[in-house]
């Protein structure tokens, strides 16, 4: 079984170079390490033309003119000739059993089309630690329960994986791509979701294991969706993304149950009326209903873009 390794980058030399050098410890070395990288990043490209950076790893550039993570993750799975495409962040660093176990799970079950682990996240000098065995699931209502960054226990099926550490299977995913149509300047927020949503629904096996696990330091953003601080526009298209991806994925009934309880309740990132109303007895009121409103209305720009085109077809993903 061959495995291509998967990089999109952008800007962040010093994290790619970290990438890099954790690819080159693996206990299983990569058939194939795809970096998908804009040709204007001339840093980017400086970094690559060292030898102690890229070492003895089999490197495929694949450049993308595209701006985005959406463009370059298709741009990177077009390149790919692997029987199993593992995707990692730039400025992520798989830990050395981190090809062995992928390639182990894939090898052991035909019918897994796509695995995830933990990614532990370091910032503010130390690392957020926790522990949930409930991850990568959506309620009845349309909730997302994450923590893929918390996840312990045995390794077991889920309904979406984490875009930091994601490994798919070639057959499960060679007519989808990720969705073009997901609004956002870079990052593109849920285009992880919307994919590993897509090889599920397909009928494959998504499981999340914590110990096929990397390192996360989350880096900087170069758009509107930075990590601290998302301007109003960010929260807008994150709305967006997650409600169109919810009336693509969701069976009718369910996308219907999930648009009222994201309208009614919703959670602190997406708020809705019951948040709306807390805010106004809150200090941060403004901001707060500030918020409320852009997400509101992504929302109902979501559930018109997909009345007025529908499906992308098949109703459960975007396809090559």
């Amino acid at each position: 079984m061959k495995i291509t390794v998967l990089v999109p980058t952008y800007r962040r030399p010093q994290d790619l170079a970290r990438c890099l050098a954790a690819l080159q410890r693996q206990e299983r070395t990569p058939d194939e390490v795809v970096v998908v990288a804009r040709p204007d990043d001339e840093a980017t490209h400086a970094c690559l033309r060292d030898p102690l950076v890229t070492g003895a790893l089999p490197l495929n550039l694949a450049p993308v003119e595209v701006p985005g993570q959406v463009a370059a993750l298709n741009r990177g799975l077009d390149a790919a000739t692997g029987d199993v495409v593992a995707i990692t962040d730039d400025d992520a660093a798989p830990h050395a059993d981190w090809l062995r176990r992928i390639g182990a799970a894939f090898e052991s079950d035909p019918r897994l089309g796509a695995l995830g682990g933990r990614d532990w996240v370091h910032e503010k000098g130390g690392v957020l630690d926790g522990s949930r065995f409930l991850v990568g699931k959506m309620t009845a209502s349309g909730k997302i329960i994450g923590n893929h960054h918390l996840g312990v226990g045995e390794a077991r099926e889920v309904d979406m994986l984490k875009g930091a550490n994601m490994s798919y299977r070639r057959d499960a995913i060679r007519t989808i791509r990720f969705d073009g149509r997901l609004r956002g300047a870079g990052a593109q927020v849920h285009n992880d979701m919307a994919f590993s949503m897509s090889v599920k629904n397909a009928g494959w096996k998504l499981v999340y294991d914590p110990r096929v696990a990397v390192d996360h330091f989350p880096a900087e953003r170069f758009d509107d969706d930075g990590r601290d601080a998302q301007s109003m526009m960010a929260v807008r298209n994150a709305a967006y993304n997650l409600h169109l991806i919810l009336r693509e994925q969701l069976p009718p009934v369910h996308r219907e149950v999930a648009w009222w309880w994201y309208a009614l309740v919703g959670t602190r990132v997406y708020p809705g009326a019951a948040h709306a109303l807390l805010a106004l007895t809150s200090k941060q009121g403004l901001t707060r209903l500030a918020r409320w409103r852009a997400v509101r209305m992504g929302a109902r720009e979501a559930r018109r873009a997909f009345a007025r085109n529908g499906s992308t077809g098949t109703g459960k993903g975007v396809h090559a």
